[in-house]
């Protein structure tokens, strides 16, 4: 059984030109093999000449007729749900912008494998660590390396001991 074309909105040639002017270069070769089509081409050669098999020329044909011109570029992934919710993500941001405290967290610096067991005590939200450096890249905040000091650090004792050395 073949699909047949209902839309009516536009000629093989306004296709033409809409695929010409296209820079989505997958949408334009089906808009081609379309307008092929509607100007009476056997399906099979339509969607050979566009790189296609004949059931995927079928399918574009479906979406042409349900959605227009937009239903022929690709979709892009729904991606999964959001493990940590809109408070839940403004906490992990909180704790970053506080940084630790060594007594109660027992590090002198977040590193994502921390924030993703403090996301398990908190929220009783597992997190791979990756997933922890997404939220955070999400949240505005880069990787940045600074040089470690030690919490009990006395600075004039280090200012003192560069002026006797």
């Amino acid at each position: 059984m073949t699909t047949a074309i209902t839309r009516t909105d536009m000629t093989a040639q306004e296709l033409r030109n809409a695929a010409r002017s296209s820079r989505d270069s997958d949408a334009a070769c089906r808009m081609l093999a379309i307008a092929m089509v509607l100007e009476g081409a056997r399906r099979q050669a339509a969607a050979q000449s566009c790189g296609m098999d004949r059931q995927t020329l079928r399918d574009w044909i479906i979406r042409y007729n349900d959605e227009g011109l937009a239903g022929l570029s690709n979709r892009g992934g729904q991606g999964g749900k959001s493990r940590l919710d809109e408070a839940q993500q403004g906490r992990l941001a909180e704790l970053v912008r506080e940084g630790t405290d060594p007594e109660r967290d027992g590090v002198v610096r977040w590193r994502r494998s921390d924030l993703a067991r403090r996301m398990k005590k908190e929220f009783g939200v597992v997190l791979h660590e990756r997933t922890v450096g997404d939220y955070l890249a999400v949240l505005g905040f880069r990787r940045l390396s600074v040089r470690p000091q030690h919490p009990k650090t006395d600075e004039e004792t280090q200012e003192a001991f560069k002026k006797t050395s």
